[in-house]
């Protein structure tokens, strides 16, 4: 699923979370030996136990810093992507997350003003202008996006980019 992250201007719905939320939160040790599909259903279980059944594809995450803390299991990110979480905000993420989440092409936006944000509120992303809207009208900016990685995002993560590169190339 590609999160087309040049397509301009959209809506989604919030999902509040604290700061420090970590990938065993996300992806569960207790299910790591089962597939993706197997994981994401209890993504989040300990912190928001409803959120992976009432999650809908498009719905962002607004969360406190350090998003992402914790051991480096890429099946944090993909149990997001699986379930289809447009974007993750926050004021900061982890180092390993945030490369991880980009190679699978789950989109992190570094809001530093994002806790403000209220629990199910509609928000507007502008990824052109890169700002977010809140529900009554207060503009956030979103700190830059480097292309390589608007891009990765765009091809719904690196393999993907890379599929379509070796496509383009056979086809020159």
């Amino acid at each position: 699923m590609s999160n087309h992250i040049s397509s301009g201007i959209s809506t989604h719905r919030v999902w509040k979370l604290g700061a420090d939320i970590d990938t065993d939160a996300l992806a569960p040790g207790a299910y790591m030996k089962l597939s993706i599909d197997g994981i994401a259903p209890h993504c989040l279980e300990a912190v928001r136990p409803e959120f992976a059944s009432e999650v809908r594809p498009g719905d962002v995450i607004v969360a406190g810093a350090n998003f992402g803390i914790g051991s480096s299991r890429e099946q944090a990110a993909a149990a997001l992507v699986k379930l289809g979480v447009r974007a993750v905000m926050a004021p900061s993420f982890s180092g390993l997350f945030f490369r991880n989440a980009f190679n699978l092409g789950l989109l992190l936006l570094t809001v530093p003003q994002a806790t403000v944000l209220d629990e199910a509120e509609l928000v507007t992303l502008d990824l052109t202008a890169m700002t977010l809207t809140s529900a009554s009208g207060k503009v956030f900016m979103i700190e830059p996006i480097p292309e390589f990685l608007r891009a990765m995002v765009d091809a719904g993560g690196l393999l993907n980019q890379l599929r379509l590169r070796l496509r383009q190339g056979a086809s020159a």
